[in-house]
């Protein structure tokens, strides 16, 4: 009878493990192991905390074994845990110092309380074990749009049951004026998974730009098979978004493709988001091209770019500028974002009239520094020369073929300003002397007078003190707060200095102040596999079938 009564023990023990091992999607071996930890813990409640007791659960017959591990020493000091060499080799002639001798124990007899915390040990290991299998899964999904169901709402933070773990889309991740309610169906993004003591987290995203692009990669099929890439997106998320989109086969439009036939692709993406109004621009290589495709609807007339530091100015005809900017600056602020740029805006007007500031300051500039009547200045502005520098280091000829020039007045005219450029030189060295800038300065490449004395002004004034700079301090920094971005001088602030020149300066100050070796500086060369090569020249290619072209969808 007692035999039975084991034997159904050992099955139902089993049975237990595969019904846990099946409900939490974990491994039967995992339930197992809980299980004997469990056991082991009981076991030493009954025979004293002090014992190294083992337990084993036999996976195929359900069988229990006990045993206390002794380890072989030569000199016993702990009677709990240690045999003495003698002892161990009467058990096991094999015996050797540092072995471990298992010595059976008697079947345990569980009582309620040791039952109880053995229940609570296998409820532990086995949460453990199915957060674990929850972060496995889960971590390798990020960047991925997963579908659930409202479990719950709190504070407006939504919690999804995926099926298999549950996730939450926070307050700010979820689209304006969008409620759900518990059972409400749900797709979104899956933005970040992370390890935390309450157990794994997965965040979801409805605002997220890359949720945006996967829902084309779900509707537009050119999309989830790569003919159609989608180079940048900008949302504002509810409202408007753009999408900038390139073909790599030119026989398909990759804009015509994501609208689709009467426009129902987008129309689903659309209707997804809750009516966020997308418009799909055609990419390209070249800056402005892009730039100017980005700004559709708005007509753009002309832009001026400056590539170092990313700007481009753009005018557009009076009667469009708020359909450019858009709605509390919404068009140009998504452009910016899709392409990457700043973008300034200004109307065909208002640009006429900073063309001709510009130009009466350069004609007064050659008039004082050149002493020529305006008749002269004004010709050399409107030539395209904007600095006395131009003026005196320029070929001859450039200035002598001016209508109603020659080369006499040519001469004349570049003698009078090198004139003005060696007194202007003298002045800004006399004040360098003044402010203490040591001479040593201006052996470093890239450095001129005027820079010197700017950074005098600085308390820079040796070759230690521009050592001791950083990159932020010659160059400037952006700081974004509260959504405004505020801009700090640099002390060269205004020399056109780009931050990779501000830091070759500041390293070269460093190598002659004999900080570092010049021989630390020379980097090690990349090699440029076969397969990097071809990917450029296809880029190449891919890129020479683009052209402009936008659509909106609402």
């Amino acid at each position: 009878m007692s035999q039975a009564g084991v034997s159904a023990n050992r099955l139902e023990l089993l049975q237990i493990a595969d019904a846990v091992a099946r409900e939490k999607s974990i491994d039967r071996e995992v339930v197992i192991t809980a299980m004997e930890d469990a056991i082991q813990k009981a076991a030493k409640s009954r025979y004293g905390s002090e014992n190294e007791i083992k337990a084993e659960v036999d996976p195929k017959t359900g069988e229990i074994s006990l045993a206390r591990l002794l380890e072989v020493v030569d000199d016993v000091t702990f009677e709990a845990t240690q045999i003495s060499l003698a002892e161990a080799r009467r058990k096991n002639p094999a015996a050797q110092v540092g072995d471990f001798i298992a010595e059976p124990l008697p079947p345990l007899d569980f009582g309620r309380v040791a039952a109880q915390n053995a229940k609570q040990v296998i409820v532990q290991k086995v949460r453990e074990a199915e957060r674990e299998r929850q972060y496995d899964e889960y971590k390798d999904r990020v960047g991925e749009i997963v579908n659930g169901i409202v479990k719950r709402v709190e504070y407006g933070n939504v919690i999804v049951d995926l099926g298999r773990a549950e996730a939450v889309v926070r307050r700010d991740e979820t689209l304006p004026r969008e409620n759900f309610r518990y059972g409400d169906r749900i797709r979104a993004y899956v933005y970040d998974v992370r390890r935390e003591q309450r157990g794994p987290q997965i965040f979801l995203s409805r605002t997220h730009p890359e949720f945006m692009a996967k829902l084309f990669a779900q509707e537009v099929p050119e999309v989830y098979e790569g003919i159609v890439t989608i180079q940048s997106v900008a949302r504002d998320p509810g409202s408007r978004a753009k999408i900038a989109v390139v073909s790599r086969d030119s026989s398909i439009d990759p804009v015509g493709a994501c609208v689709g036939m009467r426009g129902s692709r987008v129309q689903a993406v659309v209707n997804e988001l809750q009516g966020e109004k997308i418009d799909i621009i055609q990419w390209s290589p070249d800056a402005a091209t892009f730039i100017v495709n980005a700004l559709a609807p708005a007509e753009v007339v002309k832009v001026v770019l400056d590539e170092d530091a990313e700007r481009i100015e753009v005018v557009v005809p009076d009667q469009q500028l708020s359909l450019a900017i858009g709605r509390k600056g919404q068009n140009v602020r998504l452009a910016s974002q899709l392409t990457g740029w700043d973008i300034d805006i200004m109307t065909e007007a208002s640009e006429s009239e900073r063309r001709q500031a510009e130009f009466a300051e350069r004609s007064a500039r050659f008039m004082e520094a050149l002493d020529v009547d305006e008749v002269i200045a004004q010709l050399l502005a409107s030539e395209g020369f904007s600095s006395v520098e131009e003026v005196a280091f320029v070929d001859t000829d450039e200035i002598s073929s001016i209508e109603g020039f020659d080369a006499e007045t040519a001469s004349e005219i570049q003698a009078r300003a090198r004139e003005h450029l060696e007194k202007l030189e003298a002045e800004l060295d006399a004040k360098r002397k003044e402010l203490g800038v040591a001479d040593d300065l201006l052996q470093l490449e890239g450095l001129n007078t005027a820079m010197l004395v700017a950074l005098g002004e600085n308390d820079v004034k040796s070759l230690e003190d521009l050592a001791d700079c950083a990159t932020d301090d010659l160059a400037g920094w952006t700081e974004r707060q509260d959504k405004e971005t505020t801009r700090h001088a640099g002390f060269l602030d205004g020399f056109g200095m780009t931050r990779a020149q501000c830091e070759d300066l500041i390293l070269a100050a460093r190598v002659k102040a004999g900080w570092i070796d010049e021989a630390d500086l020379i980097p090690d060369e990349p090699e440029e596999t076969e397969e990097e090569g071809s990917e450029d020249a296809e880029g190449a290619t891919d890129n020479d079938e683009t052209s402009g072209e936008d659509a909106t969808a609402s």
